[in-house]
């Protein structure tokens, strides 16, 4: 006789830190309250929850009607509560001491509102690296959720899948549940049918059909809400579920304390497979995609064999990805044992600004600018009684060192390898970044908007599409608006050009260069206050012409006091451009010299000008000992999301151009003032 098939059903919540109030409301209202108002109809049905800690928090106090109806479940025996790091940090990517504080953190408080002490961990973003077992034990876990697509990727097959299998590291033993892609696609996008089938295909005879995935699926999706629940699905899926006498409903720890492990496994670094494809750059992505379509061709099994990047890979794609990463590395390391202290650190581990895929993630100013008002909290603990100090460190773990000046009211960051520019502007009062911009580049998903448009098929009334498959459009604002930096948007930059660089040009990053100064490393030295860098590179035309380029920085309380030295052996003329790319968290809340920013301006002939920000209350003034033209165009990204594509402020670029032929010398200063 066939055995049942064990359903192994669990859903995961969650919300960066500190995100937007009408977000989390939205999220609420849509997906989780009627997610649990509906399986409270449904004693039989048994599954797993694990909510991040913050976002547990919010329900707790602002949506108690939820957060009652979590505890009438839990206290009937529907929920097992999984655990994972209190801000949903990737774990691997944190070191191992803040990693076992966030789950011991979250641990405490899923045993003081519901009396569980969780035995699973819901991996985040499911990005597995066996270094983390030792740890995880040491927190009471028992097992741990992955993708079926860690399995394959690591050479293992089908059979494997429907149920749990061992894995060590250093004698440090964890169990692994491997998610059915196939069910992540199903649940709640096909029919209730279809979904069904897929439940009891996805289990050998006597197997778990396991799935283990978001919650904003049930409802925040687009197109799901009216699905999940306008249209019943939910309802008639667990009504389906509860007459089918083939398949039981079971925790992950009952099925763990009843069934035999599947043997014994050890994964690769791995995430779930779309992931490796975000985590490559846009055409070592397209290439993936082709070479997969091929090889799928004449073995079913590719995904062994053909496989994307680690998540990881996200720092070095993303310089700004990298830089936050490795500043939060830091701070770990300098830890000051403070609640205050451990909190914000924390709060900047939460893994969404991190990275990008099919959500906004790393795009997103707002939790860029959580993330370093966090960063900046720890700072203002750690150097509460500097009022002044430089330091050189290789920080950001590339070969070359990053120079910290610390003064009473901001700090700075200037990077060697990139062309000793700035690339941390913090102020100290407002935990803001200044230099929190984004650069503009390539992505995968942009060789949709290059080609025309596709026609749309009509949706099929049996299922809804997923994100993933969802077709998007984007108007033609968004199509004029695509268009990629050589370059990094750091402030500070060196271009030598020539009439080419026109307003049009410069917000299109077509203009002609002649220098290689711009994305170069520089040498420096720190003489007491003053930090210099230097390159002695070259301007290139019909043959190469020796060109230095010399930048000084003297930081006071609140000016930035630089010079620029420029010589070249070429007897032409040329335009220097002097680039600064500034963020703001409100652009139609700042004013160039007096008028709105949200347009492009040119001002010429000016010795100074000032941004006013409405957001911090702050007047930035730039002042420069020669005349220049100053261009200044919004900097924006096209990235995607859950919704289709977005045309993201990310701040301002402006460049201060002057003519020059053989030698320039700037004295310059950039003073922030309160207004």
């Amino acid at each position: 006789m066939d055995k049942k098939v064990k359903l192994l059903f669990g859903i995961h919540m969650h919300q960066p830190a500190d995100n937007f109030k009408e977000a989390v409301d939205e999220a609420v209202e849509k997906c989780y309250k009627p997610f649990f108002q509906t399986v409270k109809k449904f004693p039989f049905f048994k599954f797993s929850l694990h909510c991040s800690g913050w976002l547990l928090e919010q329900i707790r106090k602002h949506h108690e009607e939820v957060f009652d109806d979590i505890q009438a479940l839990n206290r009937r025996g529907s929920i097992e509560f999984f655990t994972a790091g209190f801000y949903e940090p990737v774990l691997c990517a944190i070191p191992e001491r803040d990693r076992k504080a966030q789950i011991n953190q979250l641990n405490k408080v899923i045993t003081k509102y519901f009396e569980q002490t969780p035995k699973g961990l819901w991996l985040t973003e499911r990005v597995w690296e066996d270094g983390i077992v030792s740890g995880l034990s040491e927190c009471g876990i028992s097992y741990v959720m992955v993708d079926d697509y860690h399995f394959k990727a690591s050479g293992f097959d089908e059979e494997m899948l429907d149920g749990y299998s061992f894995t060590e590291n250093n004698g440090e033993k964890i169990s692994l549940f491997p998610i059915s892609r196939t069910l992540r696609y199903a649940l709640p996008f096909k029919e209730v049918e279809a979904a069904l089938e897929a439940v009891r295909n996805s289990a050998g005879n006597g197997g778990a059909a396991i799935v283990f995935d978001d919650a904003e699926k049930f409802g925040l999706w687009p197109q799901t809400h009216e699905w999940v629940y306008e249209k019943g699905w939910l309802e008639a899926f667990l009504h389906a579920l509860e007459k089918d006498k083939n398949i039981e409903s079971l925790h992950f720890g009952e099925y763990y304390a009843s069934e035999k492990a599947k043997g014994l496994v050890y994964l690769d670094n791995v995430s779930y497979e779309e992931m490796g494809e975000w985590s490559m750059k846009a055409q070592d992505a397209l290439k993936l995609e082709a070479i997969k379509t091929e090889v799928s061709k004449t073995y079913l099994d590719a995904d062994k064999f053909v496989k994307g990047a680690f998540w990881k890979n996200f720092f070095v794609k993303y310089e700004e990805s990298n830089r936050l990463h490795k500043r939060m590395i830091e701070l770990s390391k300098h830890q000051v044992d403070t609640k205050k202290y451990l909190d914000a650190l924390y709060r900047l581990q939460t893994n969404d600004v991190f990275w990008h895929g099919i959500f906004g993630g790393l795009y997103l100013p707002n939790l860029r600018d959580n993330a370093y008002s966090y960063l900046c909290e720890c700072e203002n603990i750690r150097y509460h009684k500097v009022k002044h100090r430089i330091e050189a460190a290789d920080t950001d773990m590339d070969g070359y060192d990053e120079i910290k000046m610390v003064t009473k009211h901001f700090i700075v960051r200037f990077d060697s390898r990139q062309g000793g520019q700035m690339v941390e502007f913090l102020q100290r009062d407002s935990k803001f970044n200044y230099q929190n911009t984004m650069t503009r580049r390539e992505e995968a998903y942009h060789q949709a908007l290059l080609k025309e448009a596709p026609t749309t098929a009509q949706e099929s009334r049996k299922e809804i599409a997923t994100i993933h498959t969802l077709k998007t459009e984007a108007d033609s604002s968004i199509r004029e608006a695509l268009y990629f930096d050589w370059y990094v948007k750091n402030s500070f930059i060196d271009h030598i050009s020539d009439s080419s660089l026109t307003l049009e040009n410069f917000r299109k990053c077509r203009f002609k260069e002649y220098g290689d100064f711009a994305d170069q490393p520089f040498g420096y030295t720190v003489d007491d206050t003053k930090l210099t860098f230097r390159r002695d590179g070259g301007i290139y035309e019909d043959k190469t012409y020796e060109t230095s380029v010399a930048k000084s920085y003297i930081c006071d309380a609140e000016t930035i006091h630089f010079s620029v030295e420029l010589a070249t052996k070429s007897p032409k003329h040329y335009l220097y451009g002097l680039e600064f790319n500034q963020h703001y968290a409100d652009l139609g809340h700042v004013l160039l010299n007096g008028e709105r920013l949200s347009e492009e301006r040119t001002f010429e002939g000016i010795r100074d000008f000032s941004l006013w920000d409405g957001y911090t209350r702050k007047e930035i003034i730039f002042t420069l000992d020669h005349p220049f033209t100053l261009l200044a165009v919004p900097l924006c990204t096209v990235s995607k999301s859950e919704k289709g594509f977005d045309l993201m402020v990310q701040g301002v670029s402006f460049i201060l151009l002057f003519p020059f032929s053989e030698y320039l010398n700037l004295q310059g200063s950039l003073e922030v003032k309160d207004v």
